[in-house]
């Protein structure tokens, strides 16, 4: 069991340090601007959205993940515009990687909705500190592929493409475009460089004929061009307030979500995975909590309003 648990987490290092898979949530739904930076202002409102992952939960050194994010539109010379700010830790197992950027995104009338062309600039801040004492393992100093403890900051770039009108939503985007970390190890420095990562996002907003229940499908690829996330998900919201569903990660997970929309603006929601990799054995699911706050701009508000839980 503790060679097992060293592999996982050895392995998790090796794609942490070297080779990053950005993590996933579930909800992603409910995160547009935080993967795609041509999302941010596409609401009339100025939205914050917190979020935080616990995945796997009781396996030793599991990640979790926190990020936030805040975007807003604003009018500019008589253009529209979108500016926004990220924030994500990732903690899996020795490593602690930590990144901010800042979005903007020029925004224009197309058809029906609005199309936001968006660029994200920010520093990558990744840190390890292992434990390699007893483990059983060669001398790290002597293997350059183990990597050694210390940090580092490297600059980090993405770019996006979102469009959405009052009933559906598409985007495509990619993250670390430019990304390199110099390292400054304990025991020697080298160069650090996360994966580039491209999504594509998707999402309608069904009303049925009794006008109280509506179906929200989505979707969401994730991808380094070496593994890939396909996210398939399906809500249903009653009275604009309460809402629920199931999502499906291919070969990966099956999940339940829920979630209310509050007044003022405030809405929750909740997801449980359960695993469906050989790792189902070793963990007991994984946890998910969004928490959002959108409230109305005093000036400059856009006529066209926004309803759908996704697109805050």
């Amino acid at each position: 069991m503790k060679r097992l648990l060293f592999i996982i987490v050895f392995g998790s290092l090796s794609v942490g340090i070297l080779a990053q898979q950005d993590p996933k949530f579930t909800q992603n739904m409910l995160m547009s601007p935080y993967f795609n930076p041509g999302a941010v202002g596409s609401s009339d409102k100025i939205c914050l959205i917190a979020a935080f992952r616990n995945q796997w939960t009781g396996l030793p050194s599991a990640p979790t993940t926190t990020t936030f994010t805040a975007h807003m539109p604003f009018n500019l010379l008589g253009r529209k515009h979108g500016v926004g700010v990220n924030l994500m830790n990732d903690q899996l197992g020795f490593s602690n990687d930590f990144i901010f950027s800042a979005s903007y995104a020029f925004r224009m009338d197309v058809g029906n909705g609005n199309l936001g062309i968006g660029v994200n600039v920010g520093m990558a801040n990744p840190s390890i500190e292992p434990e390699w004492n007893g483990a059983d393992v060669i001398d790290p100093a002597s293997d350059p592929a183990i990597p050694p403890g210390g940090s580092g900051f490297g600059l980090d770039m993405g770019l996006g493409i979102y469009y959405n009108t009052e009933n559906m939503y598409v985007g495509v985007s990619a993250s670390h475009l430019y990304s390199s970390v110099v390292f400054r190890g304990d025991e020697r420095d080298f160069e650090a460089n996360y994966n580039r990562h491209y999504y594509l996002m998707a999402g309608y907003n069904l009303q049925l004929a009794n006008p109280m229940f509506e179906i929200l499908p989505s979707l969401m690829l994730q991808t380094d061009g070496k593994s890939s996330n396909l996210y398939l998900n399906t809500n249903v919201r009653y009275n604009k307030k309460f809402w629920g569903g199931v999502s499906y990660s291919v070969r990966s997970s099956m999940s339940i979500l829920v979630g209310v929309d509050l007044m003022n603006g405030l809405g929750i929601g909740y997801s449980y995975d359960f695993d469906l990799t050989p790792m189902m054995g070793y963990n007991s699911g994984s946890h998910e909590i969004t928490v959002r706050y959108c409230f109305d701009l005093s000036v400059d508000k856009s006529p066209q309003k926004y309803k759908s839980l996704r697109f805050l």
